[in-house]
C-alpha cells in the first residue's frame, strides 16, 4: 500500500534543504506527500530552535500533530532539526507522543531510523557535534515552486557571535567541494530552475575549512556560472567581515549573478559590536557599504539589525538611526534580542527590558518604512525584469513576481496588474504603482 507523509518544515532555507533531502529519501521508500495531517501515515516536523519564539512555534506544531496522532492510532510522529539538537534527551520526557527524535545530524538516515523505531529498537543517540554535510548523490525532492531552489554550499559556522547558538546546533564550518556543487547546480538547471539561491550560515567563509589553496566563494561562483545556464543566481548571508573586491567585481560583470547583497550586520555601534563578539566595527561597515556602491552601483543591499542587546544605550540606538538615515539600504529587518540559554550573551550585565526593545524596534521600523517607500516611488516608470511566482497570495485576481532586488519570502513583491504569463516566466514589467514594501505594474 502507498504510504503518505505530511511534512512541516520550520525555520530557514538551510533547514528547508534538509527537509527536501528527507522528502527525497522517504519518496524512495514509497512515501508520497499529502497536504493534510489527517491523511498521513507519517507526521514529520523539521524544527527550528535558534531563538525562543522559534522554539515555541516548534513545540506548538508538535503538540498539534500529537493531537492528530491521538485520533489516529498507528500514525508515526517524527521530530527532527535544531530543536532536537538543542534540547536532546529532555524532549523524550516532555513529549512522549513523539515516536522518534533526530537532530541536525542523522536526518540523512531517516528511513533506517524509522524502520528501527517500528521494530522497537532503542532510538538513536543525538550526536553532540554534528558532522554530516550533504552531497549531490543524496536524494532530494524540491519543495519550492519548480522555478526556484536553494543550493546549500556549506554547513555549520566558524564565527562565535555572543548571541548565536548556530555553532552548537549545526557544528563547525563544513564546505562542500566545488565539483559536487556543480553537479547539483546542473541537476537543478535540468529541473527547470530559473533562480538558484546559494545559502550557508556565512557564504563568505566558504572553503576556509578545506585546507591550503582552498577555493573561495568567488572561485565557486565563476565555476557555477560556467557550468550551468540558470539565469538568476542569488547569494544569501554574506558576512561583512570577509566581503572582498573580487566578489563585487564578479557581481558587477556578470548579470546572472544578481546584484543583491544580504549583509547580516546586527549593529553598527562599536561598543555593541564588541560585546556581540563581532570582528568588525562601524568604520568597516561604512567602508563595505561605500565599496559596494562604488563597484556595483545598481546593487540592492539588505541587512538585519538587532536592538536591545545587553548594554545597548540610547546613544547606540541613535547610532543605528544615523546609519539607516544616511545609508538608505534597500531592505532592513529589525529584530529584538532574545536572551538564549547557552549563549555567551546570556551572562552579560545591563539587560534591556522588553519595553525598551519593542520601542527601539518600532522607531527603526518607522525610519526604514519611509526609506523603502521613497525608494519604491523612484522606481515608478521604470521597466524591470520579473520572475513570476504565480497567482498572488493576496488575491487570485492578480499575479505576482519578484525583481532581482527582492529575495523570495524575505522582501516585498511586484503585483502584475496587466498582461499574460505563467509561473516561472521571466517577463519585463513597467512599474506603475509603489507601496511601502511592494510594487505594481503591467507586462510590456
Amino acid at each position: 500500500m502507498e504510504k503518505k507523509l505530511n511534512l512541516v518544515s520550520l525555520g530557514c532555507p538551510k533547514n528547508l534543504v534538509d527537509s527536501e533531502v528527507m522528502l527525497g529519501l522517504l519518496a524512495k521508500d514509497g512515501y508520497s506527500v499529502c497536504s493534510s495531517p489527517e491523511e498521513a501515515d507519517l507526521l514529520l516536523v523539521n524544527t527550528c530552535g535558534f531563538i525562543q519564539p522559534a522554539v515555541e512555534e516548534s513545540i506548538d506544531e508538535i503538540l498539534n500533530l500529537g493531537q492528530v496522532k491521538k485520533r489516529r492510532p498507528g500514525v508515526k510522529l517524527v521530530v527532527t532539526g535544531c530543536l532536537v539538537q538543542r534540547y536532546g534527551e529532555q524532549l523524550r520526557e516532555q513529549l512522549p507522543e513523539v515516536d522518534l527524535f533526530i537532530g541536525t545530524d542523522g536526518f540523512q538516515d531517516i528511513v533506517a531510523a524509522i524502520k528501527r523505531s517500528e521494530q522497537g529498537c532503542e532510538p538513536p543517540s543525538i550526536p553532540l557535534k554534528p558532522l554530516y554535510v550533504m552531497d549531490s548523490s543524496v536524494s532530494r525532492q524540491i519543495s519550492t515552486p519548480r522555478h526556484r531552489a536553494y543550493l546549500k554550499i556549506s554547513e555549520g559556522c566558524l564565527n562565535r557571535c555572543a548571541f548565536c547558538l548556530i555553532p552548537s546546533l549545526r557544528g563547525g564550518l563544513r564546505s562542500r567541494p566545488v565539483a559536487d556543487l556543480i553537479l547539483e547546480a546542473k541537476w537543478l538547471a535540468a529541473q527547470g530552475v530559473k533562480e538558484m539561491t546559494l545559502v550557508g550560515q556565512d557564504l563568505t567563509a566558504y572553503g576556509l575549512d578545506l585546507g591550503r589553496n582552498h577555493p573561495a566563494l568567488t572561485d565557486l561562483l565563476e565555476q557555477l556560472l560556467a557550468a550551468c545556464d540558470i539565469p538568476w543566481i542569488r547569494l544569501l548571508y554574506l558576512y561583512p567581515g570577509r566581503l572582498d573586491d573580487d566578489l563585487l567585481r564578479l557581481m558587477a560583470a556578470e548579470p546572472r549573478l544578481l546584484s543583491y547583497l544580504d549583509l547580516p550586520l546586527q549593529h553598527v555601534s562599536d561598543s555593541v559590536l564588541k560585546r556581540m563578539n563581532r570582528p568588525f566595527g562601524r568604520a568597516h561597515v561604512l567602508d563595505v557599504v561605500e565599496k559596494i556602491r562604488q563597484i556595483v552601483p545598481r546593487a540592492a543591499i539588505r541587512t538585519t539589525l538587532m536592538v536591545g542587546f545587553p548594554g545597548e544605550s540610547e546613544k547606540d540606538v541613535r547610532c543605528l538611526e544615523d546609519f539607516m538615515t544616511a545609508g538608505r539600504l534597500d531592505h532592513v529587518g529589525i529584530f529584538t534580542y532574545c536572551n538564549e540559554e547557552g549563549c555567551a550573551a546570556e551572562k552579560l550585565s545591563d539587560q534591556c527590558s522588553q519595553e525598551e526593545k519593542e520601542e527601539r524596534r518600532q522607531r527603526l521600523m518607522e525610519i526604514q518604512a519611509a526609506i523603502s517607500l521613497e525608494k519604491n516611488q523612484k522606481r515608478v516608470g521604470a521597466t524591470v525584469q520579473v520572475l513570476v511566482e504565480g497567482v498572488s497570495s493576496e488575491t487570485d485576481l492578480l499575479l505576482e513576481g519578484r525583481a532581482c532586488f527582492q529575495a523570495p519570502e524575505i522582501d516585498g513583491c511586484i503585483y502584475i496588474t496587466d498582461g499574460h504569463c505563467n509561473g516561472g516566466d521571466l517577463v519585463n514589467v513597467k512599474i506603475t504603482e509603489a507601496y511601502t514594501y511592494d510594487l505594481a505594474g503591467g507586462i510590456v
